[in-house]
């Protein structure tokens, strides 16, 4: 006869933070690597200028690496943001009332950040 202590709980369809854990972690790593790639283009491209520094962003594989890491950066934002807010607010008006803030804070400094990048 076999006994069980504490309650039983159910797990079928709920990821309990694996998602925003590999998330948190995916995306850090292409941040990581983004860093990388540009230090060293800044490093070893020749001198630091205005026309260098925009040369950088001015290659399509690049605005296309920035711009995913501008979407990572959004992501890993939110959800370190996100899990802040839930653990930490216990009302759950202001708790929505900040995750809403946050979200719109964090869609225009992404559309910012483009704008800055390419001139939009």
């Amino acid at each position: 006869m076999s006994q069980n202590f504490g309650s039983k709980r159910i797990v079928v369809g709920a990821h309990y933070g694996l998602r925003d854990w590999l998330s948190q972690r995916v995306t850090a790593v292409l941040m990581a690597l983004f860093t990388v790639v540009l230090l060293l283009q800044v490093l070893f491209g020749g001198p630091l200028g205005y026309e260098r520094w925009a040369g950088i962003f001015a290659q399509q594989w690049m605005k296309f690496l920035t711009f995913t890491v501008i979407v990572a950066l959004l992501v890993h934002a939110w959800v370190g943001v996100r899990d802040i807010w839930m653990d930490y607010i216990k009302p759950v008006g202001l708790r929505l009332a900040l995750q809403v803030f946050s979200i719109v804070w964090l869609v225009g400094c992404a559309g910012w950040a483009i704008q800055v990048l390419w001139r939009l």
